[in-house]
């Protein structure tokens, strides 16, 4: 089985990007996330066996509690860069909660044998991938990539880019499945965050 952990979306936050989803895909013919498959993804696991998957589900049960936190999205980005991208995504504010809830993760599944991260962690909301859906063109890729740009430049001018803030009840262990539309993201266990007055009510 292929997993990985992360936060579900908010859902003023998930209808807000929902919205810009429908107003972008006319634009480019690339492969669009469904807003069902939006996440944060903490910590990619990858093939995991599936009779070690109790081993896994207990190692994230007994992390240290870790406190609710706030999480902003807002603003685009591209990986690896705006001329030559390969994933368009919406932007999660550094958060140094996030990010040791990430860390967290990391230490207590490399302790059963998890590949631990060797790059620094960089959360982001993947809207879209771009140059990997089927008979793609590159010419006419880069065609649709300045006209995306030109269309998302416009959106962050007029402020259609500021998509809110919610606080996670929890995070979620996911199982990627494959299918003939793509990938489909189903939630196998949860993790309840510890309630933190400051972060403000969940969403």
């Amino acid at each position: 089985m292929r997993l990985f952990t992360g936060l579900s979306i908010g859902s003023d936050v998930l209808r807000n990007l929902e919205s810009v989803l429908n107003e972008l895909r006319p634009t480019a013919g690339i492969r669009w996330s469904p807003p069902e498959n939006l996440h944060i993804t903490t910590k990619f696991i990858g093939h995991w066996a599936d009779e070690k998957l109790p081993l896994l589900q207990t190692a994230l049960a007994e992390m240290e509690p870790r406190p609710s936190f706030r999480v902003e999205v807002s603003g685009f980005g591209y990986y690896p860069n705006p001329h030559r991208p390969t994933v368009l995504f919406a932007a999660v504010h550094e958060n140094p909660s996030l990010t040791a809830l990430a860390a967290g993760i990391d230490a207590a599944l490399e302790r059963i044998g998890c590949e631990p991260e060797t790059r620094p962690y960089s959360p982001h909301i993947t809207l879209a991938r771009i140059g990997s859906h089927r008979g793609h063109n590159e010419h006419k890729d880069r065609e649709e990539i300045i006209a995306l740009r030109e269309k998302i430049a416009s959106m962050v001018n007029m402020n259609q880019s500021e998509f809110g803030s919610f606080v996670p009840a929890a995070f979620h262990l996911y199982l990627s499945q494959s299918s003939p539309g793509g990938s489909v993201y189903r939630i196998l266990s949860s993790y309840p965050l510890a309630e933190n007055t400051a972060a403000g009510p969940a969403a």
